[in-house]
């Protein structure tokens, strides 16, 4: 019998998901029950939430813990170009003939009963980790926190969070609070929580659920602190200072990101080697990341050309942050966007950096926003926007007026992974 290929599989969990979305772990408990409970084999656990930051504090956490010498497991989401990319096992995303398996093994476990898309290929994921010998599991939330799949765990070695913001507040709540508390959901009893910079009203949530639980905390700008001086990064908490090069993950929202993980390398007794690692030799696609060799950077070789998944807010907040550091360029913004998030509150940032906005839809994308809408938000916050067409239009028609133009393509991780796929064609 040939073994079907994990697209298959992935397919056919698509039709398992329920009718209703409720977020609820029962699922996840009757399934992991159902395969012997692999999340309590699982190596030394660092689970981390927030809404922005997640990915690149888990990048340079990794790149510091394996330079040491260390084989870490990872799991994050969404991917950008194939699946396998959610799971990291010990040095290497996953093959597919392993991940063909385990997918497997969990749907025949599943026995066809309603389950999302994301519980059940999060069980396959921690199938994984626990059959596979590691050092550390850096786990990341896929939404909020308190009933994500990934919130199995009852004791981690150490919870990250980073800076809570608005989204996905038809599932986490309206306000900044109510999603605070969904965040902190994954503090565990008497396990240390490293957090990043946050808000008063979120802060005092955190704060309140630690105490709550005798959960200690590091807290940035009381147990820890980072900042840029002369071109360097400093980073200081209880045992002293370190000076270190900035991070290779560029803006300026990466320079407490990195102090994060600092922190939480310090608390896991690591030492200043891995801690330089940690924020030199990270990599994260699709966050400020430079399109230089692909087809993209060959068909307008004189423009700067960068890619970014950020969608809400905060991530536009950031990424005009970055843009403003940048040395002086004619900007253009490709922009393709959900049409579950807050377009106006992502682009608005951006007015005082592009000189314009082209509009596109997310190509494969059922929830796409119309590029009409897209073009619609821009102007109504002061963009000069038009529509785009596709990706690879709209590229070449600021090529052909300003060849040497800088191009931000963004709004979404999905059309990130778009246009990584594109990018890597022959």
């Amino acid at each position: 019998m040939i073994a079907q290929s994990s697209d298959v599989i992935l397919a056919r969990m698509m039709s398992l998901h329920p009718k209703i979305i409720d977020l609820t772990l029962d699922r996840m408990w009757r399934l992991l029950a159902a395969l012997g409970h692999p999340e309590r084999n699982l190596p030394p656990v660092i689970h981390i939430a927030g809404t922005n930051g997640k990915g690149s504090t888990l990048a340079m956490l990794r790149a510091g813990l394996e330079a040491a010498g260390n084989r870490v497991h990872a799991y994050t989401s969404p991917h950008l170009v194939r699946f396998h990319e959610r799971i990291y096992l010990a040095g290497a995303y996953i093959a597919e003939s392993d991940l063909a398996a385990l997918l497997d093994e969990c749907e025949a476990a599943n026995g066809g009963v309603p389950i999302t898309y994301f519980e059940i290929t999060t069980v396959a994921a921690i199938l994984g980790f626990a059959r596979t010998p590691a050092d550390w599991l850096l786990l990341e939330v896929g939404l909020g926190g308190r009933l994500d799949a990934t919130n199995v765990i009852d004791r981690p070695a150490l919870t990250v969070i980073t800076p809570v913001s608005y989204d996905h507040q038809q599932y986490l709540g309206e306000t900044l609070p109510e999603i605070a508390g969904e965040k902190a959901g994954i503090i565990k009893r008497g396990v240390r929580c490293v957090v990043g910079p946050q808000e008063d009203s979120a802060l005092a949530v955190i704060e309140a659920q630690a105490a709550r639980l005798g959960a200690p905390l590091l807290v940035h700008g009381q147990h820890w602190n980072a900042w840029e001086e002369r071109g360097r990064l400093v980073f200081q908490d209880e045992n002293g200072l370190l000076d270190l090069p900035l991070p290779n993950l560029p803006g300026p929202h990466q320079i407490p990101n990195a102090g994060g993980v600092l922190a939480a390398l310090r608390i896991l007794g690591q030492n200043e080697a891995a801690c330089e690692a940690a924020v030199t030799q990270a990599r994260w696609p699709a966050r400020m990341q430079r399109l230089r060799d692909g087809a993209f950077a060959r068909a307008a070789p004189r423009a700067e050309i960068w890619l970014d998944g950020g969608h809400n807010p905060a991530a536009g907040v950031a990424i005009a942050a970055t843009l403003a550091q940048m040395p002086p360029r004619r900007t253009h913004v490709i922009c393709g966007m959900l049409n579950t998030k807050d377009v106006r509150g992502f682009l608005a940032p951006l007015v005082p950096h592009a000189a314009r906005l082209h509009a596109v839809a997310i190509p494969n994308a059922m929830a796409t926003l119309p590029a009409e809408a897209t073009l619609a938000a821009a102007l109504a916050v002061g963009l000069d926007a038009r529509l785009g067409g596709d990706v690879a239009t709209a590229l070449a028609a600021i090529v052909a007026d300003e060849p040497d133009a800088r191009v931000l393509i963004c709004g979404s991780l999905y059309l990130a992974g778009e246009v990584l796929r594109e990018d890597a064609a022959v």
